[in-house]
This record gives structure tokens, sequence and C-alpha cells, in this order.
């Protein structure tokens, strides 16, 4: 299984939910070593690719190359390092300055063009007026003139006449230079307020530079607050993740400290072994063999033209198939004394059915379970404020716990007594003292039975 997983470089979500914290840990260390092989041997092969290519690679192909600089680089050019570069600072305020000259002009011209329009109305009124009072003055001397013929003597009429020709001509006069008057007073109107309007322009382009100079202090004062703030945030969250990878640092230390140890215990095993077929020979013993790493796989050899099954089980009757074809004739959670289901074996349940069987109990309880998530079992195991969950592996080498060179054993009940005295984990300390049996009835084991095997075990 472990050999798949490190083939696919994946593991599902409820697999992984099953290892414990160590073995968690020393599958990331064997998916990192096989990551880092992967990419030795891709960079190896593109790099003999890219020679190849090379060598086949036309001479007269267009390419684009950047243009390269005296010390052989790229060339660059930073902005601010010439003596005849202006700073920041500068750049800044005459564009500061170029903004506040542009809208001062628009608002100068804008005003300007206001009074203009309004002096232009004034002017007509004025024309319009004196238009008006013309035509009501001749029509009134129309009117005299001939009530005086009627009235008066031809000699009285041509008096009046050139009175009035001479009233004319003076009004005429009067008018002219009313206009004149007008139009130099326009002129002067539209002086004023052209001198009026740059006055202004100009001290709206001071207010409006400094006003933009004022924004632009704040926006630094901001983004110098919000820099600070952003360097608190980062330092807070740097200061997170150095703890978190402490933690992972020294989760990995003690899993490759749990490594060495089960290589260790693998040896002494291995030693005393050989002492034991030894038996009685007094002569010099022979120097211990080192002690062989355990096959990465999940089946024997021989056993390649077996039928491959998946990675997992699908359903609880594919692991119940299982379990009677593979686990059946190993006799496997059956104490080899009285051939009856081991007391702390169970079927397939949960983990929330394991914990309420281990609820209340004291550290160092445990239950063996048929797993519902690997081809293999489930050690659950009671500390003295939690539960521990260990995937065991059941190939046809032997059983382990998942990971890397772990001690393997020829049956499931051997597994459970060499950690009777020995711990699970370097670090955890985990011996297994008391067996929980079951507590319902009929026992959950029941349906891995065929009909005849299960009357058996269970009388």
């Amino acid at each position: 299984m472990l050999q798949q997983i490190l083939e696919q470089m994946y593991i599902e979500p409820e697999l992984l939910e099953e290892l414990s914290e160590d073995q968690k840990q020393m599958l990331f260390y064997k998916m990192r070593q096989e990551q880092v092989r992967k990419w030795k041997l891709h960079e190896a092969k593109m790099d003999e690719e890219e020679k190849k290519n090379n060598k086949t690679s036309k001479s007269d192909k267009k390419r684009v190359d950047f243009l390269k600089g005296r010390d052989g680089c790229d060339w660059v050019w930073v902005m601010g390092e010439h003596a005849n570069d202006k700073s920041i600072e500068q750049i800044l305020e005459e564009e500061a300055h170029k903004e506040a000259q542009k809208l001062a002009d628009a608002e100068a011209q804008a005003q300007r063009e206001r009074e203009e329009a309004e002096l232009h109305r004034q002017m007509e009124e004025e024309k319009q007026r004196i238009i008006k009072e013309n035509e009501e003055r001749e029509l009134r001397i129309k009117k005299e003139q001939e009530e005086a013929e009627r009235n008066k003597s031809i000699r009285e009429a041509q008096l009046m006449m050139e009175r009035m020709e001479l009233e004319k001509k003076k009004r005429e006069e009067e008018e002219k230079k009313r206009l004149a008057e007008i139009e130099a007073e326009e002129k002067r109107a539209r002086r004023r307020s052209r001198e009026m309007a740059e006055s202004i322009r100009e001290k709206r382009s001071s207010e409006i530079f400094s006003t933009l100079q004022r924004k632009r202090m704040d926006m630094e004062k901001l983004a110098e607050e919000s820099s600070a703030e952003v360097e608190t945030h980062w330092k807070e969250q740097e200061q997170k993740a150095k703890e978190a990878e402490s933690h992972l640092r020294e989760s990995a230390r003690k899993a490759r400290v749990e490594y060495n140890e089960s290589l260790r215990r693998s040896f002494t095993v291995l030693q005393a072994a050989q002492g034991l077929a030894a038996g009685g020979n007094k002569g010099s013993p022979k120097p211990p063999l080192p002690p062989k790493k355990h096959l990465m796989v999940t089946s024997a050899p021989g056993m390649t033209n077996k039928k491959p099954r998946p990675l997992r089980p699908k359903n609880r009757e594919m692991i119940v198939s299982w379990f009677q074809k593979e686990e059946g004739p190993k006799k496997s959670g059956l104490d080899p004394d009285t051939g009856k289901p081991a007391e702390w074996f169970h079927g397939i349940i949960n983990r929330k059915e394991s914990e309420d069987i281990l609820a209340g109990k004291e550290t160092g309880a445990f239950i063996v379970r048929v797993s519902e998530r690997v081809w293999g079992y489930t050690l659950s195991y009671k500390e003295d404020n939690r539960l521990k969950h260990f995937l065991i592996d059941a190939s046809d080498l032997g059983y382990q716990f998942f990971g890397a060179d772990q001690t393997i054993h020829p049956s499931l009940v051997d597994l459970v007594k060499f950690h009777k005295e020995t711990p699970i984990t370097l670090s955890g300390q985990e011996k297994l003292i008391i067996p929980c049996g079951q507590i319902s009835d009929p026992p959950n084991y029941a349906d891995l039975f065929d009909k005849k095997a299960a009357a058996s075990v269970t009388s």
C-alpha cells in the first residue's frame, strides 16, 4: 500500500485522517524522498534533451536578445542613479505644479467667460434701450411736426423743423458718444476681467498646489501607517509560521528518531533470534549480521501473478470478502491457545464506535479493529486525555504499522505481544496493557466469519 501511495504521490484525505501524527510525519518524509528522487531524474532527462536540442538547432533562427552592458550583463537603467536624474521628490513637486497650473487655468478661463458673457449681456441691453428711446423720440417728433403743420404757419413750421433737426443731430452725437463710452467701458471691463482672472489664476494655482502637497503628505503618512500596520501583521504571521515550522521540524525529528529506534529494535530482535538459534554453542559467536532494510512492497516475491486489488476497499462487502479469503486462512485475530477471537479483536467498526468502547478506560487500553479505509487493521489506543489510532498494514510479508522500516511481524497476535513490552512510538511510549472486549451481542466480528466458523468462534 505504501508503495502505491509513493508511486501516485497521493493519499486520500479519509485515509490520512486514520494515521497518527508520527505515521503522518513518516509518510511525508518518505514522500519527500520520493519527490526529490523523481525530480532529479526529471532534471537529468531535461538536461539531456536540452543538449540534443542545442545540437540540432539552426544557427540562422531568429531570436530576441537583451542588450548587454559593459559588464556583460543585461543593460538596465535605474532611475535616480545618474547625476542628471531628478529625485522622486522633485518629479512629484513638478507634477503637482503642472497639475495646479492646469486646474487654475481652467478655473480662471471659466470665470472670465462668465464675466464677459454677463458684460456682453449688459451692453446689449443698454444698446437696445438706447435704440428703443430713439425710436420713441422720433415717433414723438414726427407727431409734433404733423401737429405743427396743421396749426401753424409755414415760417413757424420751418423754424420748428430746423430746431428739431438740430436737436436730432445733437441727440445722434450724444448717442454716438454714449455708444463710444459703452464700448470703451466694455474694453476696460474686459481688461480688468483678464487682470483679475490672471491674479486669481496665480492665487488659485498656489492654493491648489498647497492642497495637492497636503494631500500627498497625508497619503504618504497614511501609507507609512498602513505599511507599519502591514509590517506588524506580517511579523505576527511570520512568528506563527516560525512556530508552525518549528513544530513540524520537531515532529520530523521525532519521526527520524522513531525510525532509527525502529532499526535498533529490529537489530536487537535479530541478535536475540540468532542467540536462541545458536543454543548451547560454546564456541565464539559469529558477529551479528547488520539489520536488513525492510522491503517497501505490499506483495511478496513470486506473487506478481496475483490479481491486483484497489488501493483501498470500496465497501463493506469487499472488506468481508478480503478477510475471509486472505486473513481467515492465516487465523488473524484468533488466540492461538483457544482458537477463538482474541479479547482485543473487533470487526469492521468506525472510529466513533471504537471511541465508545474505550470511553472511560485507563491509559493503555486498546482494541484492534478491521479498518474501513485500508486492507488491514487499525489499533485504537487510550491515553490520558485522548485516543490514538494507528494503521496496521496487512501484506503477504506480514503485519506492520504503517510507516517506513517498521518491524514486520508474522501474525497480528505477534504484533500485539511485541508492543506489550515495546512502545509503539518512542515519543508516545504507547504500550498495549489492557485489551478491551465486546460490548454488543452478537459480537461485531460475527460477519467476518462464515456461518460454520462463526458458530465455532462464538461458542
